[in-house]
């Protein structure tokens, strides 16, 4: 799923990535048009929609800690961890308890 995201919104990605690096102490300000991009262009893919909705507590959790932390971002390291967890169990195609490349446990042969 993050593979997803960094393939379709990478361009943004990028950039927001480059201006929170050069603005440690002032990113939430300065990169906030960037950030406003990245969720536009999430907005537009159904899987990250699925991803923002579903591990909306974690990434809740992850932007409070950055912002509580605007200097020391490897503060944030367990909120990263909690959020990557909960995006790479997120289904590809919405159904619940399935990631990629596995197979329900309930299905004949699976």
């Amino acid at each position: 799923a993050l593979s997803l995201t960094a393939r379709h919104c990478g361009a943004e990605l990028e950039r927001y990535g480059r201006c929170v690096a050069a603005s440690p102490d002032s990113w939430p300000r300065d990169c906030h048009r960037l950030r406003l991009g990245i969720a536009r262009c999430a907005s537009a893919h159904p899987l990250i929609r699925r991803i923002r909705r579903d591990c909306a507590d974690s990434l809740g959790a992850f932007e409070r800690c950055l912002r509580e932390h605007p200097g020391a971002v490897g503060e944030c390291g367990p909120h990263v961890r909690e959020f990557l967890l909960c995006a790479d169990g997120v289904a590809p195609d919405g159904s619940p308890g399935t990631s990629p490349g596995t197979a329900p446990k309930d299905t004949p042969g699976g």
